[in-house]
């Protein structure tokens, strides 16, 4: 018997491979400004930024390109030519300020940065800092040594054949920098590996089809925007409408317009979609299905959207884990509501205790991970690196959750939120999920802050419902009251405060740490008033 061979892990060119198989069939959609691509019109396209980053500016695979930039064609140019050269591609929230993007800069040193000309101004300080600028938008404001992307990638059109640099499943694809909820952002290294095995399973695992039509409208600079449905949907060979951002009654026209048949977003994206009054009129009689994630989801949305005969799921994932960890089918997604589904095919998951050892069915403990889909780690943060992996290379998620007997999983909060009282577990994912029910609430968040008798106690932070039906508007008294129905009495907070709106990240994550903040920082204050 011959030696065996060993084959290579390939790199993630999927857009390449895509258009080497179904060229004609149509890629992308952008809104606005109105464009229609080919597979083959958008791999050229990417190609063409390759040859930039490249022969232009002479980057060499493992050198870092930035990007600052809202949802756009070229974004998508970018990703791509980052899986053709291994060069990394970091990508730039674009509500960072000014002292966060030094972070970020800081931290990876790109040596090229891509800028939108809207966020120009925000991205100017950095400069001084980065060796090839290049403008987006072809501004005179961008300076005199700006590289003007769109002229230089239609000066390579119809350059010699070019090849792709050889890459390794390990190398480096993308950093995405954690948001940053606690603590300095954290860079998380995506490997080829990951872009693959995620889109491979997910496309599997969500059963996507080349006749699929799905509308992004989350940002791109997030791992949902690029990874929960655009690689998959790439690697199905099915159709992309890319929105600049998100407006509820462009979303629902586009969903008549190109027969969108999946789609992802967010808890808030949903509700105000659901509030929009397009959805009286609009016709969805092509959705197949749609998609929750990001943050926990209030079962009266999915009611909502059931009660008009669309199927509705709830999915999970995380950057470190390739975002879709998760799947259900429609009909499971009735008979278990309030569930993530089954892991994906790969996907090993386990429930543990602070011991580590595996939790029974039905019991709370915390998530971890295990598969060809998860990152490699942090970016320079060997002791990050160290505390978010487990012996065996396991990913501690930090979210709590609990497996029922068929094998369906149900998220109960982040780990870190979790809050003792009285020396007893209390979630507040659980809270909020029984809040929102009352029909006099819009939106909560529960946080856990020290308290003198029960160590922890829970207070939470409540937006109203908008009336006009003439009935008052609902108080604590009435909350605590409905809670109380519903769940035991250690679980109530203690206080109720109501504010016009919740703070979040711009991928709809109530930010915790700064409600629970203020709300120390008053009491504190007024202590100090009583002395």
């Amino acid at each position: 018997m011959g030696a065996a061979v060993r084959q290579p892990w390939p790199q993630a060119d999927v857009l390449g491979h895509r258009a080497r198989m179904t060229p004609d069939a149509t890629a992308l959609v952008v809104v606005e400004p109105e464009l229609r691509l080919t597979f083959a019109e958008l791999d050229a396209r990417a190609e063409r930024c390759a040859r930039l980053w490249t022969e232009t500016l002479g980057l060499e695979k493992g050198d870092r390109v930035g990007i600052l930039a809202h949802n756009r064609v070229e974004y998508l140019e970018a990703f791509f030519a980052a899986g053709k050269t291994g060069i990394v591609l970091v990508t730039l929230g674009t509500r960072l300020t000014t002292p966060e993007l030094e972070h970020v800069v800081g931290d990876c040193g790109p040596k090229a940065l891509m800028v939108d000309c809207a966020l120009a101004l925000t991205a100017s300080p950095l400069r001084d800092r980065i060796e090839h600028w290049i403008d987006l938008d072809g501004q005179p404001a961008a300076g005199e040594h700006a590289v003007d992307y769109r002229v230089a990638t239609a000066a390579l059109d119809g350059a010699p054949e070019w090849r792709a640099t050889p890459c390794d499943g390990e190398d480096v694809y993308c950093l995405l920098y954690t948001s940053g909820t606690t603590g300095k952002p954290k860079g998380v290294m995506i490997p080829h590996r990951q872009v693959i095995w995620n889109g491979f399973v997910t496309a599997c695992g969500w059963q996507l089809r080349s006749d699929d039509v799905t509308p992004i409208f989350t940002p791109l600079y997030h791992a949902g925007g690029l990874f929960a449905f655009m690689v998959p949907m790439v690697m199905a060979g099915g159709t992309v409408v890319l929105h600049g951002g998100f407006d509820a009654a462009e979303v629902w026209r586009t969903f008549e317009l190109e027969g969108c048949t999946v789609a992802l977003g967010v808890p808030t994206i949903w509700k105000l979609l659901l509030e929009a009054p397009e959805i009286e009129e609009v016709d969805l009689s092509r959705v197949r299905w749609l998609i929750s994630g990001g943050a926990p989801l209030p079962a009266y949305v999915v009611e909502a959207y059931q009660r008009r005969g669309i199927p509705f799921k709830q999915g999970f994932g995380m950057t470190e884990a390739g975002v879709n960890c998760f799947a259900m089918t429609v009909e499971d997604s009735v008979r278990k509501p309030g569930s993530i589904g089954r892991p994906l095919m790969f996907t090993e998951a386990r429930l543990v205790d602070d011991d580590g050892a595996d939790v029974r069915d039905d019991e709370v403990g915390e998530l971890w991970l295990r598969g060809p889909h998860v990152c490699l780690g942090y970016w320079n943060n060997e002791g990050a690196t160290a505390d978010a992996f487990a012996p065996g290379g396991w990913l501690r998620t930090g979210d709590q959750a609990r497996r029922d007997a068929d094998g369906f999983f149900y998220v109960a909060g982040r780990r870190k939120d979790m809050l003792i009282s009285g020396g007893v577990n209390v979630y507040p994912a659980e809270i909020e999920a029984v809040l929102v029910r009352h029909p006099g609430v819009e939106d909560s968040a529960v946080v856990g802050v020290p308290d003198s008798r029960w160590g922890e106690a829970g207070i939470a932070f409540v937006v109203r419902r908008a009336g006009g039906d003439g009935t008052e508007e609902v108080d604590a008294n009435a909350l605590a009251a409905f809670l109380g129905e519903h769940l035991a009495r250690y679980k109530i907070p203690k206080d109720f405060r109501f504010v016009d709106a919740l703070p979040r990240t711009p991928y709809g994550k109530v930010v915790k740490g700064q409600l629970r903040d203020a709300y120390v920082e008053e009491h504190r204050e007024g202590a100090a008033d009583d002395g």
